[in-house]
């Protein structure tokens, strides 16, 4: 991928959508492979590999003002969820249960993810840059090294997050909350290892970055 400005906004996009969408879906719990885990596992696990790539062609300050800008939106949607909830219902509108019943259950869901969201990013992009800066120090360019950090920053980050989320969103709702983090982080590791290869064709440009 190019360092263009029109890409990065693509980036941006594609983060913030996936971002809101994983808030949006998270109440919503889904059992497969005799695994629990909230429905945002769909969506969530792309904002990293999204500032990993912004990280890796863009540079760690970009990659912490997508950070920051993330933040900011789940803040606003928040805020305008509020609202359309408490505008008044058309009399022959019979739905405001279901709707009332589908986002008024996600405040503490957002809320939980909101400060997962801060620690667990935040430390992705430190990590990643750590890692990345120590291994250019040692051998002079990032040859053979993008998926140690690619790996290494999202696979910590995600058991941040993960045990920060389930926590805040589910204790007390779940009968089995370690049950709950451990299939999610379990499920995020897989993601985490297959997004090494869509990491490498986005950031592959033909030469070494340092």
């Amino acid at each position: 991928m190019r360092k263009t400005n029109s890409n990065l906004v693509l980036i941006n996009g594609v983060f913030i959508t996936s971002l809101l969408i994983a808030n949006v879906v998270s109440s919503k719990i889904v059992y497969f492979w005799d695994l629990t885990v909230p429905a945002a596992i769909v969506a969530y696990p792309l904002t990293f590999l999204m500032t990993d790539v912004i990280g890796e062609i863009w540079g760690k300050d970009e990659a912490n003002k997508t950070v920051k800008l993330g933040f900011w939106c789940q803040c606003i949607s928040l805020f305008l969820i509020m609202l359309a909830m408490l505008l008044p219902v058309a009399p022959f509108a019979d739905n405001q249960a279901e709707f009332t019943s589908i986002l008024g259950s996600s405040f503490r869901v957002v809320f939980a993810s909101m400060i997962a969201y801060l620690c667990s990013q935040t430390w992705d992009v430190w990590i990643f840059h750590k890692i990345r800066d120590f291994y250019i120090m040692h051998f002079g360019s990032t040859r053979g090294g993008r998926w140690i950090w690619n790996n290494a920053s999202t696979m910590t980050s995600q058991m941040i997050d993960t045990a920060i989320f389930i926590t805040g969103a589910f204790y007390g709702i779940v009968p089995s909350i370690w049950s709950m983090i451990l299939s999610q982080y379990l499920v995020k590791v897989i993601y985490a290892a297959l997004d090494t290869i869509p990491f490498y064709l986005l950031t592959n440009s033909g030469d070494d970055r340092k």
